[in-house]
């Protein structure tokens, strides 16, 4: 009997434990843009966690240690050609280094592009990303962190979500639900990973393709085309990216960069001569593997 009641307080533990490190972004069918549909949430673990098909976008929180806590907050969109989300690859393990330094890390699972269970497909993967935002600053104290100290990170793709989130935080792309959506979007800062910017010539194809389509207008491209759309409102941002990387151009970073800085926002870069793309932490590479130090150098020049 006791065995019993000990495993039961356990599996209680357990849920709340669960329960206060998983939020669903959005109530119970109001998920905006939303088809009900056959379309199943996949999960593929190789190497690295590979998610497709999210039908319900949730945010996974790490914090910190209340004692060694910065009062910072970044949330991560891990990359994956708006086909898939490297979950733990570019998405759990960054937020873990961050719990190191003392920073909360929040991975974003965010829905990707379907022509199956979605309207409007192109603006979904912004949509979450704004809700994101407004759901951990409305629950800052909760998470001990300080509204003016919220930021994003994203990579590949995720980079691209990341910085269209960066450069159009303000736009209305859906209907209030709730009173969380009366927080801001905009994030206080933000780092950028290998990202794809532009969906001009140096654009990444398949990016481009699974969330605005073969064969977009102009006007598509140039509204996702974030070296287009930067203001003086536009975050802080750090850009990394490696000069012999072949999926992504490095142009895409130096594109960012000349915009930000033309628009008097402050900008860090890092280019390596090396990495390729895709390369995370880059903890086995000699050159890569300081890369995140140098991030948060960044982020407490920023306090």
């Amino acid at each position: 009997m006791k065995n019993t009641l000990l495993l039961l307080l356990l599996l209680m533990v357990n849920s709340i434990f669960a329960q206060d490190t998983i939020m669903q972004l959005w109530p119970k069918d109001k998920i905006p843009n939303h088809l009900k549909s056959v379309e199943k949430e996949i999960h593929e673990q190789n190497e690295i966690l590979r998610i497709s098909k999210v039908q319900v976008p949730n945010i996974e929180i790490f914090l910190p240690s209340k004692r060694d806590a910065t009062g910072e907050a970044v949330l991560i969109f891990p990359g994956g050609g708006y086909g898939i989300l490297a979950y733990d690859w570019e998405g759990t393990d960054i937020a873990k280094f961050l719990n190191s330094k003392g920073i909360a890390g929040i991975v974003v699972k965010y829905r990707l592009p379907s022509d199956i269970s979605q309207t409007d497909k192109k603006y979904v993967p912004l949509i979450d990303a704004q809700r994101a935002v407004r759901l951990v600053r409305s629950n800052a104290e909760q998470f001990n962190v300080k509204l003016d100290k919220i930021g994003i990170i994203g990579f590949s793709a995720g980079g691209h979500l990341a910085s269209t989130l960066g450069t159009h935080f303000n736009e209305k792309v859906y209907d209030p639900i709730d009173g969380i959506d009366d927080e801001s979007a905009r994030p206080d800062f933000m780092a950028l990973g290998y990202p794809v910017i532009s969906f001009g010539e140096m654009t990444h194809l398949g990016s481009k393709k699974n969330l605005i389509g073969e064969n977009p207008t102009t006007e598509l491209v140039n509204y996702f085309s974030n070296e287009k759309q930067v203001t003086e409102l536009t975050p802080p941002t750090f850009l990394l990216h490696a000069t012999d990387d072949t999926v992504v151009p490095v142009e895409n970073s130096l594109l960012f960069y000349k915009a930000v800085k033309d628009k008097g926002v402050s900008a860090t870069m890092h280019i390596y001569p090396k990495g390729g793309h895709g390369f995370g932490l880059g903890l086995h590479d000699e050159h890569l593997k300081d890369w995140g130090d140098r991030m948060i150098d960044w982020i407490v020049s920023l306090r």
